[in-house]
Protein backbone atom coordinates (compact mmCIF):
# COMPACT_ATOMS: atom_id res chain seq x y z
CA UNK A 1 0.00 0.00 0.00
CA UNK A 2 2.49 2.13 0.79
CA UNK A 3 4.79 1.80 -2.45
CA UNK A 4 0.86 2.39 -4.34
CA UNK A 5 1.04 5.82 -2.52
CA UNK A 6 4.75 6.66 -3.39
CA UNK A 7 4.21 5.75 -7.00
CA UNK A 8 0.61 7.70 -7.10
CA UNK A 9 2.94 11.06 -5.41
CA UNK A 10 5.87 10.51 -7.96
CA UNK A 11 3.23 10.68 -11.00
CA UNK A 12 1.46 13.05 -9.42
CA UNK A 13 4.36 15.51 -9.10
CA UNK A 14 5.56 14.81 -12.54
CA UNK A 15 2.13 15.71 -14.18
CA UNK A 16 2.73 19.12 -11.98
CA UNK A 17 5.82 19.06 -13.80
CA UNK A 18 4.99 18.25 -17.24
CA UNK A 19 2.31 20.93 -16.62
CA UNK A 20 4.76 23.71 -15.66
CA UNK A 21 7.02 22.95 -18.54
CA UNK A 22 4.39 23.51 -20.55
CA UNK A 23 3.47 26.65 -19.26
CA UNK A 24 6.05 28.57 -19.39
CA UNK A 25 6.25 31.57 -21.57
CA UNK A 26 7.96 31.09 -24.84
CA UNK A 27 10.37 34.19 -25.85
CA UNK A 28 10.54 35.00 -29.53
CA UNK A 29 13.64 32.82 -30.12
CA UNK A 30 11.68 29.41 -28.41
CA UNK A 31 8.72 30.21 -31.22
CA UNK A 32 10.72 30.76 -33.46
CA UNK A 33 12.58 27.31 -33.06
CA UNK A 34 9.06 25.50 -32.51
CA UNK A 35 7.89 26.63 -35.92
CA UNK A 36 10.69 25.53 -37.28
CA UNK A 37 10.16 21.95 -35.97
CA UNK A 38 6.76 21.68 -36.24
CA UNK A 39 5.99 23.87 -39.39
CA UNK A 40 4.51 20.74 -42.28
CA UNK A 41 5.82 22.92 -45.06
CA UNK A 42 9.66 22.43 -43.40
CA UNK A 43 8.41 18.75 -43.19
CA UNK A 44 7.81 18.36 -46.62
CA UNK A 45 10.70 20.32 -47.77
CA UNK A 46 12.89 17.91 -45.59
CA UNK A 47 11.27 15.04 -47.10
CA UNK A 48 12.49 16.54 -50.80
CA UNK A 49 15.94 16.68 -49.27
CA UNK A 50 16.40 13.21 -48.73
CA UNK A 51 14.88 12.22 -52.27
CA UNK A 52 17.72 14.39 -53.15
CA UNK A 53 19.47 12.35 -51.77
CA UNK A 54 18.50 8.99 -52.94
CA UNK A 55 18.64 10.91 -56.50
CA UNK A 56 22.00 11.24 -55.58
CA UNK A 57 22.72 7.55 -54.44
CA UNK A 58 20.48 6.16 -58.29
CA UNK A 59 23.49 8.65 -60.33
CA UNK A 60 26.42 6.96 -58.08
CA UNK A 61 24.93 3.48 -59.09
CA UNK A 62 25.39 4.40 -62.55
CA UNK A 63 29.11 4.00 -62.53
CA UNK A 64 28.80 0.14 -60.87
CA UNK A 65 28.00 -2.36 -63.69
CA UNK A 66 24.64 -4.59 -63.80
CA UNK A 67 24.56 -8.00 -62.83
CA UNK A 68 21.60 -10.45 -63.09
CA UNK A 69 21.07 -14.05 -62.28
CA UNK A 70 18.07 -15.64 -64.02
CA UNK A 71 16.94 -19.41 -63.37
CA UNK A 72 13.64 -21.05 -64.87
CA UNK A 73 12.65 -25.11 -65.36
CA UNK A 74 10.05 -25.85 -67.65
CA UNK A 75 8.29 -28.96 -69.33
CA UNK A 76 8.55 -30.27 -73.33
CA UNK A 77 5.72 -32.81 -73.38
CA UNK A 78 5.13 -34.90 -76.20
CA UNK A 79 6.80 -34.82 -79.80
CA UNK A 80 9.91 -32.30 -79.28
CA UNK A 81 13.08 -31.42 -80.65
CA UNK A 82 15.89 -32.81 -78.26
CA UNK A 83 18.09 -29.64 -77.74
CA UNK A 84 21.19 -31.92 -77.43
CA UNK A 85 20.48 -34.66 -80.22
CA UNK A 86 18.59 -32.22 -82.33
CA UNK A 87 16.39 -35.22 -83.01
CA UNK A 88 12.28 -35.31 -82.75
CA UNK A 89 11.27 -36.88 -80.04
CA UNK A 90 8.10 -38.18 -78.41
CA UNK A 91 9.17 -37.78 -74.45
CA UNK A 92 8.49 -35.83 -72.07
CA UNK A 93 11.34 -33.39 -71.28
CA UNK A 94 12.57 -31.02 -68.34
CA UNK A 95 14.98 -28.38 -68.47
CA UNK A 96 16.57 -26.48 -65.61
CA UNK A 97 18.50 -23.31 -66.80
CA UNK A 98 20.88 -20.19 -64.99
CA UNK A 99 22.48 -17.28 -66.63
CA UNK A 100 24.05 -14.79 -65.27
CA UNK A 101 24.95 -11.72 -67.32
CA UNK A 102 27.08 -8.61 -66.66
CA UNK A 103 26.99 -5.33 -68.26
CA UNK A 104 28.82 -2.20 -67.88
CA UNK A 105 29.24 1.45 -69.70
CA UNK A 106 32.58 2.26 -70.95
CA UNK A 107 31.83 5.77 -72.37
CA UNK A 108 28.29 7.39 -72.55
CA UNK A 109 29.22 10.78 -73.68
CA UNK A 110 30.20 11.54 -70.23
CA UNK A 111 26.42 11.44 -69.25
CA UNK A 112 26.94 9.53 -66.04
CA UNK A 113 29.71 12.00 -64.51
CA UNK A 114 27.15 14.98 -65.28
CA UNK A 115 24.50 13.13 -64.15
CA UNK A 116 25.78 12.58 -60.95
CA UNK A 117 26.94 16.18 -60.68
CA UNK A 118 23.42 17.28 -61.79
CA UNK A 119 22.39 14.95 -58.66
CA UNK A 120 24.86 16.74 -56.04
CA UNK A 121 23.76 20.15 -57.71
CA UNK A 122 19.83 19.50 -56.59
CA UNK A 123 20.38 18.25 -53.25
CA UNK A 124 22.36 20.94 -52.84
CA UNK A 125 19.03 23.08 -54.19
CA UNK A 126 16.82 21.45 -52.53
CA UNK A 127 19.15 22.32 -49.05
CA UNK A 128 18.82 26.01 -49.90
CA UNK A 129 14.75 25.74 -50.46
CA UNK A 130 14.48 24.14 -47.21
CA UNK A 131 16.47 26.71 -45.76
CA UNK A 132 14.90 29.58 -47.53
CA UNK A 133 11.56 27.98 -46.49
CA UNK A 134 12.63 28.42 -42.94
CA UNK A 135 13.80 32.10 -43.09
CA UNK A 136 10.10 32.68 -44.62
CA UNK A 137 8.72 31.16 -41.44
CA UNK A 138 10.73 32.67 -38.86
CA UNK A 139 9.85 35.79 -40.15
CA UNK A 140 6.35 35.28 -40.15
CA UNK A 141 6.48 33.79 -36.84
CA UNK A 142 8.42 36.93 -35.49
CA UNK A 143 5.76 39.40 -36.93
CA UNK A 144 2.87 37.42 -35.09
CA UNK A 145 4.73 36.86 -32.19
CA UNK A 146 5.35 41.14 -32.01
CA UNK A 147 1.53 41.44 -32.59
CA UNK A 148 0.55 39.18 -29.50
CA UNK A 149 3.21 41.76 -27.56
CA UNK A 150 1.87 44.61 -29.06
CA UNK A 151 -1.75 43.93 -28.73
CA UNK A 152 -0.77 43.03 -24.59
CA UNK A 153 0.52 46.06 -24.03
CA UNK A 154 -2.28 48.05 -25.41
CA UNK A 155 -4.57 45.52 -23.52
CA UNK A 156 -2.40 46.84 -20.03
CA UNK A 157 -2.72 50.48 -21.14
CA UNK A 158 -6.51 49.89 -21.93
CA UNK A 159 -6.65 48.88 -18.31
CA UNK A 160 -4.62 51.26 -16.30
CA UNK A 161 -6.65 53.57 -18.23
CA UNK A 162 -9.94 52.02 -17.08
CA UNK A 163 -8.41 52.22 -13.60
CA UNK A 164 -7.28 56.07 -13.72
CA UNK A 165 -11.48 56.91 -14.99
CA UNK A 166 -12.71 55.20 -12.55
CA UNK A 167 -10.65 57.00 -9.65
CA UNK A 168 -11.06 60.36 -11.29
CA UNK A 169 -15.15 59.35 -11.15
CA UNK A 170 -14.72 58.64 -7.94
CA UNK A 171 -13.39 62.26 -7.30
CA UNK A 172 -15.70 63.76 -9.69
CA UNK A 173 -18.28 62.50 -7.55
CA UNK A 174 -17.26 64.10 -4.73
CA UNK A 175 -16.54 66.90 -5.94
CA UNK A 176 -19.90 67.26 -7.16
CA UNK A 177 -21.64 66.87 -3.49
CA UNK A 178 -19.29 69.18 -2.49
CA UNK A 179 -20.56 71.68 -5.08
CA UNK A 180 -17.85 72.45 -7.16
CA UNK A 181 -18.48 70.39 -10.44
CA UNK A 182 -22.44 69.77 -11.67
CA UNK A 183 -23.76 67.04 -12.66
CA UNK A 184 -23.29 67.56 -16.27
CA UNK A 185 -19.32 66.53 -15.55
CA UNK A 186 -20.04 63.67 -14.00
CA UNK A 187 -22.04 62.26 -17.31
CA UNK A 188 -19.30 63.09 -19.23
CA UNK A 189 -16.64 61.21 -17.22
CA UNK A 190 -19.30 58.07 -16.93
CA UNK A 191 -19.71 58.40 -20.72
CA UNK A 192 -15.40 58.26 -21.22
CA UNK A 193 -15.65 55.73 -19.17
CA UNK A 194 -18.21 53.44 -20.80
CA UNK A 195 -16.17 54.42 -24.21
CA UNK A 196 -13.14 52.88 -22.51
CA UNK A 197 -14.94 49.81 -21.81
CA UNK A 198 -15.23 48.84 -24.90
CA UNK A 199 -12.13 49.46 -26.07
CA UNK A 200 -11.08 47.71 -23.45
CA UNK A 201 -13.00 44.52 -24.69
CA UNK A 202 -11.76 44.87 -28.03
CA UNK A 203 -8.11 44.81 -26.97
CA UNK A 204 -9.23 41.67 -25.14
CA UNK A 205 -10.24 39.81 -27.99
CA UNK A 206 -7.27 41.73 -30.39
CA UNK A 207 -5.27 39.86 -27.73
CA UNK A 208 -6.74 36.58 -27.83
CA UNK A 209 -7.24 36.35 -31.36
CA UNK A 210 -3.34 36.96 -31.75
CA UNK A 211 -2.19 34.24 -29.01
CA UNK A 212 -4.45 32.11 -31.04
CA UNK A 213 -2.74 32.87 -34.69
CA UNK A 214 1.03 32.61 -33.02
CA UNK A 215 -0.19 29.33 -31.15
CA UNK A 216 -1.63 27.82 -34.79
CA UNK A 217 1.84 28.78 -36.05
CA UNK A 218 3.35 26.67 -33.68
CA UNK A 219 1.04 23.68 -33.84
CA UNK A 220 -0.20 24.42 -29.91
CA UNK A 221 -4.08 23.36 -29.36
CA UNK A 222 -3.75 24.70 -25.63
CA UNK A 223 -4.84 28.45 -26.35
CA UNK A 224 -5.68 29.64 -22.46
CA UNK A 225 -2.32 28.34 -21.18
CA UNK A 226 0.19 28.87 -23.87
CA UNK A 227 1.91 32.20 -22.51
CA UNK A 228 4.55 34.47 -24.09
CA UNK A 229 7.71 36.42 -22.52
CA UNK A 230 6.56 40.34 -22.04
CA UNK A 231 10.25 41.15 -23.22
CA UNK A 232 11.48 44.63 -22.77
CA UNK A 233 11.55 46.34 -25.78
CA UNK A 234 13.76 49.76 -25.73
CA UNK A 235 13.91 51.17 -28.80
CA UNK A 236 17.57 52.89 -28.74
CA UNK A 237 18.48 53.64 -32.71
CA UNK A 238 20.81 51.10 -33.65
CA UNK A 239 23.87 51.07 -35.56
CA UNK A 240 22.73 48.89 -38.34
CA UNK A 241 20.65 51.87 -39.76
CA UNK A 242 23.69 53.67 -40.17
CA UNK A 243 25.22 51.93 -42.25
CA UNK A 244 24.36 51.83 -46.48
CA UNK A 245 21.54 49.88 -47.71
CA UNK A 246 24.23 48.53 -50.50
CA UNK A 247 25.83 47.04 -47.82
CA UNK A 248 23.34 45.25 -46.38
CA UNK A 249 22.90 44.50 -49.66
CA UNK A 250 26.11 42.97 -50.38
CA UNK A 251 26.35 41.07 -47.17
CA UNK A 252 22.74 39.55 -48.22
CA UNK A 253 24.33 38.57 -51.17
CA UNK A 254 26.94 36.02 -49.49
CA UNK A 255 24.19 34.71 -47.19
CA UNK A 256 20.46 34.74 -48.71
CA UNK A 257 19.31 30.91 -49.52
CA UNK A 258 16.84 32.44 -52.35
CA UNK A 259 19.56 33.83 -53.73
CA UNK A 260 22.25 30.82 -53.36
CA UNK A 261 18.86 28.60 -54.65
CA UNK A 262 19.02 31.06 -57.62
CA UNK A 263 22.31 30.50 -58.48
CA UNK A 264 22.29 26.62 -57.67
CA UNK A 265 19.72 25.91 -60.36
CA UNK A 266 21.74 27.88 -63.42
CA UNK A 267 24.51 24.93 -62.28
CA UNK A 268 21.71 22.34 -62.35
CA UNK A 269 20.00 23.62 -66.07
CA UNK A 270 24.19 23.86 -67.49
CA UNK A 271 24.12 20.21 -66.40
CA UNK A 272 21.19 19.62 -67.84
CA UNK A 273 22.69 21.14 -71.01
CA UNK A 274 25.65 18.77 -70.41
CA UNK A 275 23.71 15.66 -70.27
CA UNK A 276 21.63 16.46 -73.49
CA UNK A 277 24.33 16.49 -75.42
CA UNK A 278 26.20 14.08 -74.15
CA UNK A 279 23.71 11.95 -76.32
CA UNK A 280 24.85 12.72 -79.27
CA UNK A 281 27.80 11.18 -78.88
CA UNK A 282 28.58 7.55 -79.24
CA UNK A 283 28.15 4.77 -76.57
CA UNK A 284 30.52 1.90 -76.00
CA UNK A 285 29.51 -0.61 -73.57
CA UNK A 286 30.78 -4.33 -72.56
CA UNK A 287 29.00 -7.34 -71.35
CA UNK A 288 29.70 -10.59 -70.27
CA UNK A 289 26.99 -13.67 -69.83
CA UNK A 290 27.51 -17.35 -68.29
CA UNK A 291 24.80 -20.20 -69.26
CA UNK A 292 24.12 -23.53 -67.99
CA UNK A 293 21.49 -26.18 -67.92
CA UNK A 294 20.45 -29.70 -66.61
CA UNK A 295 18.62 -31.71 -68.88
CA UNK A 296 16.62 -35.11 -68.29
CA UNK A 297 14.13 -37.24 -70.20
CA UNK A 298 10.94 -39.54 -69.17
CA UNK A 299 11.37 -42.49 -71.48
CA UNK A 300 9.91 -45.89 -71.95
CA UNK A 301 11.74 -48.48 -70.31
CA UNK A 302 11.19 -52.11 -69.93
CA UNK A 303 7.88 -53.61 -70.70
CA UNK A 304 5.86 -50.62 -70.67
CA UNK A 305 7.16 -48.44 -67.57
CA UNK A 306 9.44 -45.38 -67.59
CA UNK A 307 11.72 -43.70 -65.82
CA UNK A 308 13.28 -40.24 -65.74
CA UNK A 309 16.38 -40.77 -67.06
CA UNK A 310 19.36 -37.74 -67.23
CA UNK A 311 20.17 -36.39 -70.67
CA UNK A 312 23.42 -38.33 -71.59
CA UNK A 313 22.41 -41.70 -70.21
CA UNK A 314 23.79 -44.80 -72.25
CA UNK A 315 21.06 -47.37 -72.05
CA UNK A 316 22.09 -51.41 -71.29
CA UNK A 317 21.90 -53.87 -74.62
CA UNK A 318 18.19 -55.26 -73.61
CA UNK A 319 16.75 -52.25 -72.57
CA UNK A 320 13.98 -50.10 -74.92
CA UNK A 321 15.92 -47.03 -74.97
CA UNK A 322 17.44 -44.92 -77.72
CA UNK A 323 21.21 -43.25 -77.13
CA UNK A 324 21.26 -40.04 -76.33
CA UNK A 325 24.44 -39.32 -77.06
CA UNK A 326 26.87 -40.29 -79.30
CA UNK A 327 29.69 -40.25 -76.94
CA UNK A 328 31.96 -43.66 -76.50
CA UNK A 329 32.98 -42.12 -73.20
CA UNK A 330 30.10 -42.15 -71.63
CA UNK A 331 29.12 -45.36 -69.56
CA UNK A 332 25.95 -43.87 -67.33
CA UNK A 333 23.83 -41.02 -66.24
CA UNK A 334 25.36 -37.69 -65.89
CA UNK A 335 25.26 -36.30 -63.01
CA UNK A 336 24.30 -32.66 -62.16
CA UNK A 337 27.26 -31.21 -61.79
CA UNK A 338 28.63 -33.26 -64.89
CA UNK A 339 25.54 -31.37 -67.18
CA UNK A 340 26.57 -27.80 -65.67
CA UNK A 341 30.47 -28.58 -67.39
CA UNK A 342 29.01 -30.21 -70.08
CA UNK A 343 26.22 -27.62 -71.18
CA UNK A 344 27.91 -24.12 -69.98
CA UNK A 345 28.50 -21.65 -72.12
CA UNK A 346 30.70 -18.11 -72.20
CA UNK A 347 29.30 -14.74 -74.48
CA UNK A 348 31.13 -11.57 -74.27
CA UNK A 349 32.21 -8.30 -75.84
CA UNK A 350 31.28 -4.89 -76.82
CA UNK A 351 28.87 -3.14 -78.02
CA UNK A 352 28.95 0.47 -80.14
CA UNK A 353 25.99 2.11 -80.48
CA UNK A 354 26.32 5.29 -82.99
CA UNK A 355 23.24 7.94 -83.05
CA UNK A 356 22.66 9.11 -86.65
CA UNK A 357 19.52 10.56 -87.38
CA UNK A 358 16.25 10.43 -84.02
CA UNK A 359 13.69 12.58 -85.90
CA UNK A 360 15.52 15.68 -84.43
CA UNK A 361 14.66 14.76 -80.42
CA UNK A 362 18.35 14.72 -79.66
CA UNK A 363 19.15 18.00 -81.21
CA UNK A 364 15.97 19.14 -80.01
CA UNK A 365 16.50 18.43 -76.37
CA UNK A 366 19.80 20.39 -76.48
CA UNK A 367 17.95 23.80 -77.61
CA UNK A 368 15.32 23.05 -75.02
CA UNK A 369 17.85 22.67 -72.45
CA UNK A 370 20.25 25.81 -73.73
CA UNK A 371 16.42 27.89 -72.79
CA UNK A 372 16.24 26.57 -69.78
CA UNK A 373 19.38 27.39 -68.75
CA UNK A 374 19.06 31.24 -70.04
CA UNK A 375 15.40 31.20 -67.82
CA UNK A 376 17.48 30.23 -65.10
CA UNK A 377 20.38 32.89 -65.47
CA UNK A 378 17.02 35.18 -66.14
CA UNK A 379 15.96 34.04 -63.07
CA UNK A 380 18.90 34.78 -60.72
CA UNK A 381 19.14 38.18 -62.41
CA UNK A 382 15.66 38.63 -60.96
CA UNK A 383 16.13 36.93 -57.61
CA UNK A 384 18.94 39.81 -56.85
CA UNK A 385 17.11 42.74 -58.07
CA UNK A 386 14.17 41.45 -55.74
CA UNK A 387 16.32 41.28 -52.99
CA UNK A 388 18.35 44.59 -53.67
CA UNK A 389 14.40 46.21 -53.82
CA UNK A 390 13.88 44.38 -50.65
CA UNK A 391 16.44 45.55 -48.90
CA UNK A 392 16.19 49.22 -49.84
CA UNK A 393 12.53 49.18 -48.76
CA UNK A 394 13.29 47.44 -45.45
CA UNK A 395 15.30 50.30 -44.57
CA UNK A 396 13.63 52.95 -45.92
CA UNK A 397 10.65 51.54 -43.81
CA UNK A 398 12.81 50.99 -40.79
CA UNK A 399 14.15 54.55 -40.82
CA UNK A 400 11.17 56.07 -41.76
CA UNK A 401 9.43 54.01 -38.87
CA UNK A 402 11.77 54.90 -36.39
CA UNK A 403 11.60 58.86 -37.15
CA UNK A 404 7.71 57.96 -36.97
CA UNK A 405 8.00 56.26 -33.44
CA UNK A 406 10.22 59.61 -32.48
CA UNK A 407 7.41 61.64 -33.71
CA UNK A 408 4.56 59.54 -30.98
CA UNK A 409 7.12 59.73 -28.50
CA UNK A 410 6.38 63.78 -28.70
CA UNK A 411 3.16 63.33 -29.28
CA UNK A 412 2.59 61.06 -26.08
CA UNK A 413 4.31 63.42 -24.01
CA UNK A 414 3.02 66.68 -25.39
CA UNK A 415 -0.46 65.24 -24.73
CA UNK A 416 0.36 63.59 -21.47
CA UNK A 417 0.92 67.32 -20.12
CA UNK A 418 -1.97 68.53 -22.14
CA UNK A 419 -4.10 66.13 -20.28
CA UNK A 420 -2.52 66.73 -16.67
CA UNK A 421 -3.22 70.42 -16.86
CA UNK A 422 -6.25 69.57 -17.88
CA UNK A 423 -7.11 67.78 -14.74
CA UNK A 424 -6.06 70.18 -12.50
CA UNK A 425 -8.10 72.45 -13.89
CA UNK A 426 -10.96 70.87 -14.27
CA UNK A 427 -10.63 69.49 -10.53
CA UNK A 428 -10.37 73.39 -9.47
CA UNK A 429 -13.43 73.76 -11.65
CA UNK A 430 -11.60 76.12 -14.16
CA UNK A 431 -12.23 73.55 -17.19
CA UNK A 432 -15.79 71.61 -18.28
CA UNK A 433 -15.75 67.86 -18.43
CA UNK A 434 -16.21 68.08 -22.38
CA UNK A 435 -12.54 69.85 -22.41
CA UNK A 436 -10.80 67.80 -20.00
CA UNK A 437 -12.32 64.57 -21.59
CA UNK A 438 -11.28 65.39 -25.18
CA UNK A 439 -7.98 66.31 -24.15
CA UNK A 440 -7.57 62.98 -21.90
CA UNK A 441 -9.32 61.02 -25.01
CA UNK A 442 -6.32 62.72 -27.45
CA UNK A 443 -3.45 61.22 -24.62
CA UNK A 444 -5.01 58.10 -24.65
CA UNK A 445 -5.54 57.54 -28.55
CA UNK A 446 -1.64 59.04 -28.50
CA UNK A 447 -0.48 56.41 -26.31
CA UNK A 448 -2.22 53.45 -28.29
CA UNK A 449 -0.30 54.98 -31.30
CA UNK A 450 2.90 55.36 -29.82
CA UNK A 451 3.01 52.08 -28.70
CA UNK A 452 1.75 50.61 -32.31
CA UNK A 453 4.72 52.98 -34.07
CA UNK A 454 7.06 51.42 -31.48
CA UNK A 455 5.86 47.50 -32.24
CA UNK A 456 5.68 48.46 -36.14
CA UNK A 457 9.60 49.78 -36.08
CA UNK A 458 10.63 46.72 -34.12
CA UNK A 459 9.78 44.37 -36.62
CA UNK A 460 10.79 46.24 -39.61
CA UNK A 461 14.17 46.35 -38.31
CA UNK A 462 13.92 42.93 -37.42
CA UNK A 463 13.47 42.43 -41.01
CA UNK A 464 16.66 44.34 -41.60
CA UNK A 465 19.13 42.93 -39.49
CA UNK A 466 17.34 39.80 -40.72
CA UNK A 467 18.72 40.58 -44.40
CA UNK A 468 22.33 41.66 -42.61
CA UNK A 469 22.38 37.94 -41.45
CA UNK A 470 21.49 38.97 -37.31
CA UNK A 471 19.02 36.20 -35.37
CA UNK A 472 15.93 36.79 -34.66
CA UNK A 473 16.06 37.64 -31.04
CA UNK A 474 14.94 40.32 -28.80
CA UNK A 475 17.96 42.02 -27.26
Amino acid sequence: MTRMRQLFTGLLLMGVFILHAQSEPLSLEDCVNMALEKNINIKQSELDVQNAGIDKLNAFGNFLPTVNLTASHFWNNGLNQNITTGLLENVTTEFSSFQGNVGVDIFKGLQNINQYRRAQLNLLAQQYRLADMADDVSLFVANAYLQVVLNKEILTVQQKQIETTQLELKRTKELVEAGVLTARDLYELEANLATQEQSLVVAENNFRLGKINLAQLLLITDYENFEIELEDFSVPFPSILEKQPKEIFEQALTFRNDVKLAETNIGIAQKDLDIAKGALYPRLSGFYSYSTRITYNDRLVGSGTFSSIPLGYVADSGALVVREVEDSMLAGPLSFADQFSLYDGHNFGLQLSIPVFNGKSLSNAVKRSKVNLQRSKNLFSQQQLDLETSVNQAFNDSKGSYKLYEAALKTKNATRRAADDALERFQAGAMNSFDYVQAKQRYEAAVSEAIRAKFDYVFKLKVVEFYFGLPLEIN
